[in-house]
């Protein structure tokens, strides 16, 4: 297994690795939640500016495992407080395009700081070395 910090997205804010890489004949890369925390630690108070750089930072830790939103098979939203749902709708969809992994939304009470709104974990998978890309599916 591979633990990586990228240094393309901000510093952890506690003690755990923002994804680790499990290799074999398929590459798995479970990501820590990412909050909508940017590369210098700043975050907004707009929830919905804060799902923008979360899901950024999702997809920079793609990119620092050779991977692409592509290879993701499971995003698991954690929201405070209200968001609205056609603004979040319309960010996620900016960001995945036409790939749409399984997904759960939570709205809970409250994440490790006050400041956070948004937090969002990830599962990617790759076939080794074949750059497998998963199927695409679309709820009716």
């Amino acid at each position: 297994m591979v633990f990586r910090n990228p240094d393309t997205i901000h510093k952890p804010v506690g003690a755990y690795h923002h994804q680790v890489e499990v290799s074999g004949n398929t590459k798995w890369l479970v990501l820590s939640g990412q909050l909508g925390m940017d590369k210098n630690g700043h975050v907004p108070e707009d929830p919905i500016a804060q799902l923008e750089i979360a899901l950024d930072n999702v997809l920079l830790n793609l990119e620092a495992a050779g991977m692409s939103k592509e290879n993701l098979v499971k995003l698991v939203y954690y929201f405070v407080g209200p968001i609205d749902t056609t603004q979040r709708r319309c960010v996620v969809s900016s960001k995945l395009g036409d790939h749409i992994p399984c997904a759960t939304v939570l709205f809970i009470s409250g994440l490790a700081s006050d400041i956070y709104k948004v937090e969002i974990d990830a599962w990617a998978v790759a076939s080794s070395g074949s750059g497998l890309r998963m199927g695409l599916f679309r709820d009716a």
